[in-house]
């Protein structure tokens, strides 16, 4: 066992929240022993980047990489260890078990504080042939390298995509890019269910436009394999054709070699952290992918996988292990993708949820441009809001549309977060020029319309 001081850190995964909360812990405390552990041969990656390399629009994967392992050893004397994962850990003894996998041994790894930061894993259904050399989950820089790889040395023809979510459409881009006849798989009744369904269905419509096939309502039920290669994909009313398949039906938290470990488990077995981002464990913090976090508009603990909460919670924890104190406040859930020339976005509420929080709301849908409607290059954006009833707060938002259209998102994160209401945001002093807007932006043009019903 390799023993250390008590004030030591010891980190479970190098990417986004765990290096942000040791690079914050270095810089306020420049002596202090941390040690990362890391399943692959990279830190500090953009895995949002992943489908953007695999189509070519980024030619060297090492763009990705903002900080290496070894920067990180030599520059911020970090020890950091690549291709070493944790299958156990130990709360009663504080210790965790490490499977050093480059040199198959084993060993345990005391700790004075432990963070956990494994961040999610992509689901992969239970059935033959899930591990087959042509099937593949986005969730690490590594398994992006092996899908651009296989395309380039297999050169397949016909990939089909489980999964209608943000990495489906992201992935339906990149192999449209690379030449590929694209499916795409979903059991909903349109894709992007983080919308809703009037919305969706815009979605559903524009990748049919692509020259994607689109399945709805179909559920994934098996694969043929020839040769431990998948050469189809089965669902509930079709047989479909493919060389690639790759997997984008969700994420779930990767936490299952916590078990016995008496630290609490939550939504869909996300780790329960407060504020601090401290589990119900003495001196063991959770940040990132593999956590709960709190939705400031239903005040309710819910589990997503976003970048953005990463890097924001692995900020927080480390400066609360610093021997600082901040709170994560939580997210509205916001959240935007791109599909060829069409973008979408969305935050706080759907209907669903607020019906389901048996919360009374209003909702309308404008359809506008990005520009003004006489400027060259104008283009179509929807927006759809939801309000409270009587009270006019601003719940939620989706946007649906092409180049200019996503980002205004944000306007509509930032009045959700700070509880504004419809009438604040027609009053906002938003910028205007013919090139940039309408004089009423979109957004508060849906604004006037809804708030004709509360």
């Amino acid at each position: 066992m390799t023993r250390l001081n008590d004030d030591s850190l010891v980190v479970i995964g190098g990417d986004a929240a765990g290096m942000s909360a040791a690079s914050k812990v270095r810089r306020v405390q420049p002596d202090r022993k941390i040690i990362v552990f890391e399943k692959t041969s990279y830190t500090s990656y953009s895995a949002c980047g992943i489908p953007y390399f695999i189509s070519g629009t980024i030619t060297d994967c090492d763009a990705l990489v903002r900080r290496s392992p070894e920067e990180f050893r030599n520059k911020y004397n970090i020890d950091v260890h690549t291709q070493h994962l944790v299958t156990k850990v130990d709360t009663a003894n504080k210790r965790i078990k490490v499977h050093d996998t480059e040199n198959n041994r084993e060993f345990w790894q005391e700790y004075g504080q432990l963070l956990i930061a494994t961040g999610a894993k992509a689901y992969c259904p239970d059935v033959k042939g899930n591990s087959a050399e042509n099937v593949f989950g986005i969730s690490t820089l590594r398994s992006g390298i092996r899908v651009e790889k296989y395309i380039r040395e297999n050169k397949p023809g016909k990939a089909v995509i489980i999964g209608g979510g943000y990495i489906g459409l992201e992935m339906a881009e990149a192999l449209l890019m690379r030449g590929l006849k694209v499916s795409i798989v979903t059991r909903g009744s349109q894709v992007m269910d983080t919308l809703d369904p009037d919305m969706g269905i815009k979605i559903s419509d524009a990748i049919k436009s692509l020259g994607i096939n689109l399945y709805l309502n179909e559920e994934f039920k098996h694969f043929e394999l020839d040769n431990d290669k998948v050469n189809a994909v089965v669902t509930t009313n079709n047989t479909i054709d493919a060389d690639i398949v790759i997997l984008g039906m969700g994420s779930a938290p990767n936490t299952t070699f916590l078990a016995d470990s008496g630290i609490a488990l939550g939504v869909k077995g996300a780790i329960k952290v407060n504020g601090q981002m401290q589990t119900n464990i003495p001196d063991v913090w959770a940040a990132g992918d593999c956590t709960e976090t709190l939705n400031l508009v239903s005040k309710q603990q819910f589990y997503i996988a976003l970048g953005t909460v990463a890097n924001k919670t692995g900020l927080v924890a480390g400066t609360n292990l610093a021997g600082e104190k901040i709170t994560f406040p939580g997210v509205v859930g916001t959240a935007v993708c791109k599909l060829c020339k069409y973008e979408v976005a969305r935050t706080g509420l759907q209907e669903k949820e607020l019906k389901k929080l048996n919360i009374e709301y209003v909702a309308t849908t404008i359809d506008s441009t990005t520009r003004a409607d006489y400027f060259p290059g104008n283009k179509k954006i929807t927006v759809k809001l939801l309000a409270e009833k009587n009270s006019g707060r601003l719940l939620g938002g989706q946007i649906v549309g092409e180049e200019d259209a996503a980002k205004r998102i944000d306007v509509l994160a930032v009045a959700i977060t700070h509880n504004l209401t419809l009438q604040n945001l027609i009053d906002m002093d938003l910028s205007y020029a013919p090139p940039f807007s309408p004089v009423w932006d979109p957004v508060q043009t849906c604004a006037r319309k809804l708030i004709k019903y509360i």
